[in-house]
């Protein structure tokens, strides 16, 4: 059985720097390309940032030059470096895992709240 677990959630002030992260169990994740989603109020879930196995990244228009993502497949785990937060940023974040066969795991979420 495949877990993600996503951690590093909190309250941050407009301008900060908050990390998360999402680590996986099972042996899948260094096969596995991931990504960080969100969903705030009311909105519909949003890709956020992808990273594939060779480390390739792409990220949404709303958070370019502001959030990195990376990975370290030693760890099984996968970042979000996320600064110069803004109150619109603030919404439960979610990592993805989609498997060789396009298999895809969910977190169960980590909530962001960027206060003004």
């Amino acid at each position: 059985q495949v877990q993600l677990v996503e951690s590093g959630g909190g309250l941050v002030q407009a301008g900060g720097s908050l990390r998360l992260s999402c680590t996986a169990s099972g042996s899948i994740f260094s096969r596995s390309r991931m990504g960080w989603y969100r969903q705030a109020p009311g909105k519909q879930r949003e890709l956020v940032a992808t990273i594939t196995t060779d480390g390739s990244t792409t990220y949404a228009d709303s958070v370019k030059g502001r959030f990195t993502i990376s990975r370290d497949n030693a760890k099984n785990t996968m970042y979000l470096q996320m600064n110069s937060v803004k109150p619109e940023d603030t919404a439960v974040y979610y990592c993805k895992a989609t498997t060789i066969s396009s298999y895809p795991y969910w977190g169960q979420g980590t909530q962001v709240t960027v206060s003004s």
